[in-house]
């Protein structure tokens, strides 16, 4: 169960990152080329939000299982692993859940404005502050914190 959560919860990553992409390249030629708020242009603000929405579910059932987590008398015989608890048990939780919600306000937020440009632009601001949150999250290879490959396998 463990793993399979940890496989989705890594490969949906992705879908996060290039739906946010997308959204944003959208609001950005929306607002640059003037167009209207089209039905694809309201598609991609909802599968954004919704695919961000399977990903907290995805992240808080693996934050319930997690032996990462859950590590709670551990001996602390190196940095690393205090590091990895420390960023898994609360960085980690905290900033993708202030995304979340940041996306989740940009998302409906922009379904209620009145003009077309007013919800590119309210797109543009809310899905840009998310995805930056998101990139600092997550625990990339190359991280000090907690480095995972870029993609799980079984």
């Amino acid at each position: 169960m463990h793993q399979t959560l940890l496989l989705l919860h890594s490969v949906n990553r992705y879908l996060v990152v290039f739906s946010l992409i997308a959204a944003i390249i959208t609001a950005w030629n929306g607002i640059r080329l003037n167009k209207p708020f089209s039905r694809s242009s309201n598609t991609i603000r909802h599968l954004t939000a919704t695919i961000t929405h399977i990903q907290l579910v995805l992240g808080i059932a693996l934050y319930c299982i997690s032996p990462v987590v859950k590590l709670a008398g551990f001996d602390a015989a190196s940095d690393n692993i205090v590091s990895e608890h420390t960023f898994f048990r609360f960085i980690h939780l905290c900033l993708m859940i202030i995304a979340i919600v940041i996306i989740t306000i940009g998302s409906a937020t922009a379904k209620r404005m009145d003009t077309d440009q007013s919800k590119f632009r309210n797109m543009l601001r809310w899905y840009s502050l998310g995805l930056l949150i998101i990139l600092i999250a997550i625990p990339w290879p190359f991280s000090p914190l907690a480095n995972r490959p870029f993609l799980r396998s079984f």
